[in-house]
């Protein structure tokens, strides 16, 4: 499932100012993007049981930023705005950017692959959570696949 009408329409609004001459938009999507550690999760998780005497359960997920793949770029910008899309935090040249191990997750409910950049030691893990899930195969099939 796609972005709803309004959110599409909001990160256009965000984006289009920020396209090079010519430059067209593919895809839009929101996805989970970064790491979380288990160590992170677990100690998040103790803390917050502790607190709460047992009576709430906490996770840490990657932080959800919104995705404009472009003829040219990945733009990435923020998610954390109440769901409406916030400022543009990166912005990758496409020729720089491959994807790979990219796979379902979670019991099938979410995609992930994993984006190599260019001169890069870390990359960046992709979530496309259940809802957009089918998102991610198209995502991917726009990059170089990482060998």
């Amino acid at each position: 499932m796609a972005l709803n009408a309004r959110r599409n329409r909001q990160l256009l609004e965000a984006a289009t100012p920020l396209l090079l001459e010519g430059e067209q938009v593919q895809l839009t999507s929101l996805a989970g993007v970064g790491s979380v550690s288990v160590r992170r999760q677990a100690l998040t998780a103790a803390v917050v049981g502790v607190l709460s005497a047992g009576t709430v359960m906490a996770t840490v997920t990657p932080r959800p930023l919104y995705i404009v793949l472009t003829d040219q770029r990945v733009l990435f910008f923020d998610g954390n705005r109440g769901g409406k899309p916030g400022k543009l935090l990166i912005s990758l040249p496409r020729e720089y950017v491959t994807a790979g191990n990219s796979k379902k997750a979670f019991l099938g409910l979410q995609y992930v692959t994993h984006l190599s950049v260019a001169g890069q030691e870390q990359g960046l893990k992709v979530t496309f959570p259940v809802q957009h899930r089918g998102d991610g195969p198209r995502f991917v099939s726009g990059l170089p696949v990482t060998r």
